[in-house]
């Protein structure tokens, strides 16, 4: 990476990049700082972690683009970003801090009142910690789905709050990714063409969902993505558990009582703990000011779903 580094004392004060700045060590800030590489364009990655892909649990290792720990930013400036340490000046940034970055909790009527444990899904770790429970599982995106089978597999109880429609779609079809297949296709079918066709899909292999109390939505899952950020579920086991009775679909919270919770059909059960599969947001909007590409509000994903 080519830069310039401007010294006071033995303290820093800019550090010029001959390149983008990247803000993110994840996949996609990876994957930019890779490209720009290979055709001879170097770059520098700001990350906030104390390692690569942080949002992989550690598991990415071995890259050889330079990268530097960024505690926080502080400020954008007109052609350069400022941290504690530095302040890094290009002529051009790259966002990679990922549309999922911080965890996102809704305010939920009597959530304070709540006398058992409640986490969000960014914190859990092992449905061993709540086995014999009763769960309540705030949220039924993927995160939702996927909890709640891991805490069947505890012999917990979990009870998944659905408020809106939701997509479900098989997470392989004919032995490949359903995501590669419908990205594979729309490189040569219309959009409503390949949503038409993973919704035939969809229900030869899962069956009608709306008899489960998972209602589809009118509006395609791609063409849904694309529009709101909404992801669809892709099903790794929970829907047989929801068939089976293991996992119990329950109505829209009305609100959370000292050992429980009460729901819009007027029913009232009480659980060991509650978690909250609510989704995430995009920080972006905390530190990139001045900029019409993002505004201040969240961009939560799969929220109370």
């Amino acid at each position: 990476m080519g830069s310039c580094e401007n010294q006071v004392g033995n303290q820093q004060n800019f550090l010029f990049v001959n390149g983008p700045i990247i803000v993110g060590a994840g996949p996609s800030g990876l994957a930019v700082s890779a490209c720009l590489k290979s055709n001879g364009i170097p770059s520098l990655i700001l990350e906030r972690s104390d390692c690569l892909a942080s949002l992989w649990q550690q598991r990415t290792r071995g890259s050889n683009k330079q990268w530097k720990r960024l505690s926080s930013i502080q400020n954008l400036g007109f052609g350069g970003i400022q941290t504690r340490d530095f302040e890094y000046i290009s002529r051009w940034l790259v966002v990679a801090t990922g549309e999922n970055a911080e965890a996102f909790e809704p305010e939920i009527q009597g959530i304070d009142k709540f006398e058992g444990v409640k986490v969000h899904t960014s914190g859990y770790v092992s449905g061993c910690e709540f086995r014999n429970q009763r769960v309540l599982v705030v949220g039924c995106g993927n995160s939702g789905m996927e909890v709640s089978l891991d805490l069947c597999r505890h012999n917990a109880s979990p009870h998944l709050v659905v408020r809106s429609t939701v997509h479900i779609l098989p997470r392989e079809m004919f032995g490949f990714s359903t995501f590669g297949i419908a990205m594979a296709l729309l490189k040569w079918l219309p959009l409503r063409i390949v949503d038409k066709f993973l919704l035939f899909m969809a229900n030869f292999t899962l069956g009608n969902t709306d008899k489960l109390g998972l209602r589809r939505p009118k509006t395609g899952p791609i063409e849904l993505k694309n529009a709101t950020g909404k992801t669809p579920v892709l099903d790794v086991g929970a829907l047989s558990q929801i068939k089976s009775g293991k996992i119990k679909v329950v109505e829209s919270l009305r609100e959370i009582t000292r050992n429980g919770a009460k729901f819009m059909d007027g029913q009232e059960k009480e659980f060991d703990s509650i978690i909250l599969a609510t989704g995430y947001k995009s920080n972006v909007p905390c530190w990139l000011k001045g900029s019409n590409f993002f505004t201040g509000g969240w961009n939560a994903q799969n929220t109370l779903s």
